[in-house]
């Protein structure tokens, strides 16, 4: 397997920031589309259906901030850990209730920021398997966190895996994969290795010590886990 490609600090920077404007200019175009609506509707009817557009962009606009927020950048918490607690409320806003389901399993405990970041870019990498939405699972236990998507479609994410594999050059990561990037560095500062397996119609993404193996995220399934 080939080393995953090293970006520059400032690469790292541009990309990340183009991904999080990639985030959130949806939702901000749509509250720019609702203004425009109420100061041009005169139908009160029409002017309703715009505050309501308004409203629920703005709510999605702020859950992906706050998202955003806590996975890419320090959060603005005073010390250097953050609460599961928070993680679990800043997820559940971010994936909502319509196309995915979260079940969120962890101790309510504070951990260090590093390791809330790793698992909540798990996340983002778990929800990329399932196109089709579904459900998807998050677990920290000792010193291995897992994100388990389970979805009628679900798949393995090719790029993802291959930049994991160093199969993918540094000029080829864009805003897209520069998440998958992201999560890996994260791990590899922490000491961590990240697995990919997918099992019929699941994808789990583990995070565990590098040089340990990592133990099975679902008992009833005994297939061996891809490393990357």
């Amino acid at each position: 397997m080939s080393e995953m490609p090293l970006l520059s600090d400032l690469d790292l920077a541009s990309l990340l920031c183009s991904r999080v404007c990639h985030d959130i200019i949806s939702p901000v175009g749509a509250i720019t589309n609702g203004l425009e609506v109420l100061d041009d509707e005169d139908d009160e009817a029409m002017k309703e259906i715009a505050l309501d557009l308004i409203r629920r962009s703005a709510k999605t606009a702020s859950a992906k901030l706050q998202f955003c927020r806590m996975a890419f950048g320090a959060s603005g918490s005073a010390g250097a850990y953050l609460d599961l607690t928070e993680a679990e409320q800043v997820a559940r806003g971010f994936i909502g209730d319509e196309k995915v389901k979260l079940l969120w399993d962890t101790p309510k405990e504070t951990r260090p920021k590093s390791e809330v970041k790793l698992l909540l870019n798990l996340l983002l990498i778990a929800v990329s398997g399932i196109p089709r939405g579904g459900e998807v699972t998050i677990r920290m236990a000792d010193d291995q966190f897992s994100a388990t998507a389970t979805g009628e479609g679900a798949k393995l994410p090719e790029k993802p895996a291959s930049l994991l594999q160093g199969e993918i050059a540094e000029a080829d990561i864009d805003p897209r994969l520069v998440q998958v990037y992201y999560a890996a560095r994260v791990a590899r500062e922490l000491g961590y290795a990240i697995d990919l397996k997918l099992e019929n119609s699941a994808l789990t993404v583990v995070a565990h010590r590098a040089g340990g193996e990592a133990s099975q995220a679902d008992p009833e399934h005994e297939d061996t886990a891809r490393e990357v």
